[in-house]
């Protein structure tokens, strides 16, 4: 059985031997620990697979992540970063004034995304090499790739205004900004790709940004057309989300969304059990906020365990991540992979949950 295979039945609820998990270290965290780092990363294969020397420190940051720097994006948003290695955020907005809408020019899919150049004839290749290779092939739109990128466009404020007095020209912009991730997904979707992946962070630390019935009136459509594009391709949608999203689950679920990352103690392990478990496929983003950063290792441990012992089961439907940020000490994220690697094998042959000591 090939990687794509494993993961498909995985994802489509068919049976599932292992829980696929990950270790994304930040390039903070990096910059953090550098040479104590790499040797972690070499005592976990199984997380990180062969490790190929690299040294991303500080002094080799592109402008997105170097502190103190100023860019500007493809739609004109100009960010700025005051920590090295982390994504900084939008100080200038070239639609603070709605009169400037109708000089707003969308980056052009056919040879750009948000922030970077695309080269569609290499992106093709890699494509058709992994399925090739029984890997899974994967597309995707960058991070806040609508909700997100109508505050980076508007600005914050400006944006909690304009859906409070529901603005005329709000359905305009979301459709300017719809119309380019569409195009821009459509090319991945010619090119057969297994999956595609979204992220827009929706959610607060205990509600959603705006009301429920907001979201669906302005946000929903939007995601129902493209992720239905993608459905209706035969592709399954990744979607992403930082923050409390728990009111909308069902409308996530409803709208094509067959993967879901997102955060587990903001949004509750019992009731991602209760909504999600056995429906779609959750990516669950491991605890980056309490235990993580500051818990011990065994509580680290114990942590991992109960995410595994509350949503797995033997027909799939469970991913783990775990993000790993500035602040953590090395021996929580050794705790990490330890952990996934302890636990991703939680039934036996016969499909019952093996009790570990």
């Amino acid at each position: 059985m090939t990687e794509r295979d494993r993961w498909l039945r995985n994802v489509e609820l068919r049976g599932c031997e292992e829980i696929p998990c990950r270790v994304a270290l930040s390039p903070a965290v990096w910059n953090q620990y550098r040479e104590g780092l790499e040797e972690l990363v070499r005592r976990h294969p199984a997380i990180f697979g062969e490790y190929r020397e690299r040294k991303p420190w500080e002094e080799e940051y592109s402008p997105r992540y170097r502190r103190g720097e100023m860019w500007k994006d493809r739609w004109g948003c100009v960010w700025y970063n005051t920590y090295s290695g982390i994504a900084g955020q939008v100080v200038g907005h070239p639609l603070e004034d709605w009169r400037a809408l109708k000089d707003i020019k969308p980056p052009d899919p056919s040879k750009e995304n948000d922030l970077e150049d695309l080269d569609w004839r290499k992106i093709a290749e890699d494509i058709g090499r992994a399925r090739e290779e029984g890997r899974v092939a994967r597309g995707g739109v960058c991070h806040g790739f609508l909700f997100q990128r109508l505050y980076y466009l508007r600005g914050f404020e400006n944006l909690m205004v304009d859906i409070a007095e529901r603005n005329e020209n709000l359905p305009r912009l979301i459709d300017i900004i719809l119309d380019y991730n569409m195009e821009l997904v459509r090319r991945y979707l010619e090119l057969g790709v297994d999956v595609v992946y979204f992220g827009d962070d929706l959610g607060m630390q205990e509600r959603l940004t705006i009301s429920p019935d907001d979201w669906r009136r302005y946000i929903k459509p939007a995601y129902a057309k493209i992720f239905g594009m993608c459905r209706e391709a035969g592709a399954h949608v990744h979607f992403h989300s930082d923050g409390y999203i728990m009111d909308i689950m069902p409308d996530l679920v409803e709208i094509g969304v067959t993967i879901l990352n997102l955060q587990d103690l903001c949004n509750g392990l019992e009731n991602m059990e209760r909504e999600l478990k056995g429906k779609i496929c959750i990516d669950l983003d491991i605890d980056r906020q309490k235990i993580i950063p500051w818990g011990t290792p065994e509580e680290v441990d114990s942590h991992i365990l109960n995410c595994i012992r509350t949503l797995g089961s033997p027909q799939g439907g469970l991913m783990l991540v775990c993000g790993i940020y500035p602040g953590t000490p090395l021996e929580n994220i050794e705790a990490v992979c330890e952990a996934m690697e302890r636990y991703r094998k939680p039934w036996s042959a016969d499909g019952r949950e093996i009790q570990w000591t």
